[in-house]
């Protein structure tokens, strides 16, 4: 009965990524044509992370109020004008373009936020035994929407010439238009019922739900700061051609990503969420370390693509421990947690843009780095500080562990 629904959210879900990620694609190509700074580029990601903090918030109640369907079909309508807006920044903001992509990153960005509100919710409410697997196939579709869009985006671009990135916009938009009409159509199952709805003061009551909430935004700020900067990285810090930083860096980051995932969603049964996540911060902590430090560019290019791998399931688990926790919330948990995430991950990547311009030669003080010039150790000094958010997950894990073993924290 809900097979078109499921497909439906899974391409939900790859626009997504779409919406995420198109953008920091073009982000050395909008700092040449409109002479922007690596702090202005981070403020794009800021302001598409805090957009659906925003839209997360305000939704969640009219959601619980008037159902689901009416705003996952607005979630769509506004990626595609928000597309729309961005491929036609240079026309309609000629003199201020930068204003533009503000504009487009706000529109977009809020159909962005309620998809993190509703596509997990939509899956969750499906009746099904595994809700640890199901969770974890719906996000691997984030990840293969991120290979796609990399890889099409980066074949576009050379079919029709890097000044001509208006035109792959374009293309791209197509995708939410569809899906707009798909979800008019698939059954939904009903929300929960308002009088055995738990309560947002029980969820903040509860000092496990606010360790969740500190999990999801450093595992966020874990994931979307490596991919959101990894073409910039590959570019700028490790000097290689911008279809590499594409189409191995940020492939195989969105590879590992989607493998982690997937594996997870098929044979989840045989590893507790807990232990996944934990060892995938451990791993990420390492990767973080080597792509900041490491003197050969293929190590760092390969550490940043394993991020995706460890980083894989500090969203979904997240998702899946609150839900878990609090199978009666409704959409307020979803919203609660994807405004957590999407503050991490639009806090994490501002971090390392604005630390790449303010001291860009931290990574100096290391002596095999001191040979390299300011410009490729910007963005090592940024990565060096993004090893902060994986040892947070590790510490917001280990409290969540002691609070299940009964243990004071």
């Amino acid at each position: 009965m809900y097979k078109k629904t499921i497909r439906a959210c899974y391409l939900g879900n790859f626009v997504g990524a779409l919406i995420c990620n198109l953008a920091p694609l073009l982000y050395i190509t909008f700092m040449h044509e409109f002479s922007l700074s690596f702090e202005q580029v981070g403020r794009l990601t800021l302001l598409n992370f805090f957009t659906q903090i925003v839209a997360d918030l305000v939704f969640s109640r009219p959601v619980d109020k008037w159902g689901i369907r009416p705003f996952i079909t607005l979630g769509h309508g506004l990626a595609f004008v928000g597309l729309l807006l961005l491929a036609f920044t240079p026309r309609l903001f000629p003199t201020n373009p930068y204003v533009g992509l503000m504009v487009a990153t706000v529109v977009y960005s809020s159909g962005g936020g309620l998809f993190e509100l509703l596509l997990s919710a939509i899956v969750q409410g499906i009746p099904n035994d595994s809700k640890e697997r199901a969770m974890s196939l719906l996000h691997s579709f984030y990840a293969w929407g991120f290979i796609v869009v990399v890889v099409g985006t980066t074949v576009m671009l050379k079919v029709f010439g890097m000044e001509h990135w208006t035109a792959v916009i374009l293309v791209w938009s197509i995708l939410p238009l569809v899906n707009f009409f798909n979800f008019l159509r698939v059954p939904i199952a009903p929300a929960i019922a308002e009088e055995h709805r738990t309560k947002i003061r029980t969820l903040f009551d509860s000092k496990y739900f606010l360790l969740v909430v500190f999990g999801i935004a450093v595992g966020g700020a874990t994931e979307v700061s490596m991919s959101q900067w990894t073409s910039a990285f590959v570019e700028s810090a490790l000097q290689l051609p911008k279809a590499v930083g594409d189409l191995v860096g940020l492939c195989m980051f969105a590879l590992f990503l989607g493998i982690g995932r997937a594996i997870y969603g098929k044979y989840g049964e045989r590893l507790s969420v807990w232990k996944a996540m934990f060892f995938g911060s451990i791993l990420c902590i390492f990767c973080y370390i080597v792509a900041a430090t490491s003197p050969w560019p293929l190590v760092s290019l390969f550490a940043c693509t394993l991020t995706g791998l460890g980083s894989s399931l500090l969203w979904p688990g997240s998702v899946v421990n609150g839900a878990k926790h609090f199978p009666l919330a409704g959409a307020s948990l979803f919203a609660m947690l994807a405004a957590a995430g999407d503050g991490g991950a639009s806090i994490g990547p501002w971090l390392i843009g604005l630390t790449a311009d303010i001291n860009p030669t931290l990574v100096q003080v290391l002596p095999w780095m001191r040979s390299l010039g300011e410009g490729e150790t910007a963005l090592r000094s940024g990565m060096l500080i993004g090893t902060i958010y994986p040892a947070l997950m590790v510490l917001a894990l280990l409290g969540m562990r002691k609070m299940e073993k009964g243990q004071p924290t």
